[in-house]
């Protein structure tokens, strides 16, 4: 019998606010991945940039610190289980996201997430007085996550995009 996890009754007995964005799930995770996830590791096994960790409750979470999702699709084929199922319409529903703790917003200009960006989903908008801020094209951002380990600030998370 697999059990899953409920994120927000974790947060709270761990002591961490409520709002702590769960971590990216692998890609093409199916809708009811965390009742049919075995947490047998096979997928982080498999994962050739080796995102993929071992989260909560024995689950497998996404790391985008080291490095990024190439969407290569060898987690889905290391999944005995299915939850991870390229029947799904795309392989996430990720995007980044920038915070406040952004160079740019302290006046330093940093364009390195940008040239991260093969889809160039970041772009840089001039503003008066200030160094090009940041924009990121939610539409051209495939949640691969190259962006967040070059970040000299650590400012950049991938977020579910909420619907």
């Amino acid at each position: 019998m697999t059990i899953a996890v409920d994120p927000s009754r974790r947060n709270l007995l761990f002591g961490r606010r409520p709002q702590t964005p769960m971590a990216p799930r692998p890609p093409w995770a199916s809708p009811a991945f965390f009742s049919l996830c075995s947490r047998c590791g096979d997928c982080a096994s498999a994962c050739p940039s080796q995102i993929i960790k071992v989260g909560d409750g024995g689950f497998p979470k996404v790391d985008f610190s080291h490095g990024e999702c190439t969407f290569c699709g060898d987690c889905v084929s290391a999944c005995q289980s299915k939850a991870l199922d390229t029947q799904v319409d795309s392989p996430w529903q990720i995007h980044a996201q920038i915070d406040a703790s952004c160079l740019a917003e302290r006046g330093v200009d940093c364009r390195i997430c940008g040239e991260a960006c093969d889809q160039q989903a970041i772009r840089f908008q001039l503003a008066v007085g200030k160094v090009a801020q940041p924009v990121i094209n939610t539409e051209q951002c495939t949640g691969c996550g190259a962006c967040v380990a070059p970040c000299p600030s650590n400012s950049i998370r991938l977020l579910e995009l909420i619907t």
